[in-house]
């Protein structure tokens, strides 16, 4: 049976049942963005931190925000797969002739292009903090938000495919997911946290993604890069998470 036919069919669906559902446009937008706000707009006078050289907190918060939005979608949208589930719509995906790959490779992939769209909604919000770039960092900002997205996407997928209710998939999400984005760099840069903190946040893949974001924001303006890591290492470590996570959903699918 084709490949993308299914992929497509599940892709399609995660998008309609989006769109019906205007209150998750409203979750997923709205948090963050007040989170952004309040929070930069709290620390932006009093705290100056190593690493933030030649821009305010709102400026230095933006990219760790896009992720959050990210990551909320992905939290978000991985609840369809329990709601199939219980709806005895998976179990009809599961007896078609459909390969297991892109069954995932749909859902993965729908949930994906929720977040990416989203996120790049937030990005149109850059010029407000100082964040200039051309339509080229943009297009790359774009196709970033797009990795990190496959890689939370295929995270929150295997963890909602290994929990049968929505209660303990937000329990584990809050555990698991929350502590990523917090050590990642997103409110604080590596090099004012302490030693055994900052070694936990090298160890975390989000923190490679944010980089690899803040990479692309900040093309135009090499003040901003202090405290970056290696662009090429961000974008490695990136790929090979969203495989691995991807891969691992496959394996946990085909099991009985």
């Amino acid at each position: 049976m084709n490949f993308f036919l299914p992929s497509y069919t599940l892709w399609k669906r995660e998008q309609t049942r989006f769109y019906r559902q205007k209150s998750r446009i409203a979750g997923v937008l709205g948090s963050p963005l007040l989170f952004w706000f309040l929070i930069g707009s709290g620390f932006g006078n009093s705290l100056r931190l190593p690493g933030m050289d030649g821009e305010g907190y709102l400026e230095f918060f933006f990219p760790g925000t896009v992720l959050l939005i990210v990551l909320f979608s992905a939290i978000f949208s991985s609840i369809s797969t329990i709601e199939d589930r219980r709806e005895g719509f998976l179990q009809s995906v599961l007896v078609s002739p459909a390969s297991r790959a892109s069954i995932v490779f749909g859902k993965i992939f729908g949930i994906t292009t929720l977040a990416v769209l989203q996120g790049t909604l937030f990005l149109l919000l850059a010029g407000f903090v100082g964040i200039e770039f051309s339509v080229l960092s943009f297009l790359s900002a774009v196709i970033t938000i797009t990795f990190i997205g496959f890689s939370l996407a295929s995270l929150g997928f295997f963890f909602a495919w290994k929990l049968d209710s929505s209660q303990g998939f937000h329990a584990i999400m809050n555990l698991v997911l929350v502590p990523l984005w917090l050590l990642s760099g997103a409110i604080f840069p590596m090099n004012s946290s302490s030693q055994w903190l900052s070694l936990i946040m090298h160890l975390n893949p989000l923190s490679y993604g944010l980089d690899w974001l803040r990479y692309v924001l900040y093309w135009n303006n090499d003040a901003r890069t202090v405290d970056l890591l290696n662009c090429n290492l961000s974008i490695a470590v990136t790929l090979l998470f969203g495989s691995v996570m991807f891969y691992l959903s496959v394996r946990a699918v085909k099991k009985k």
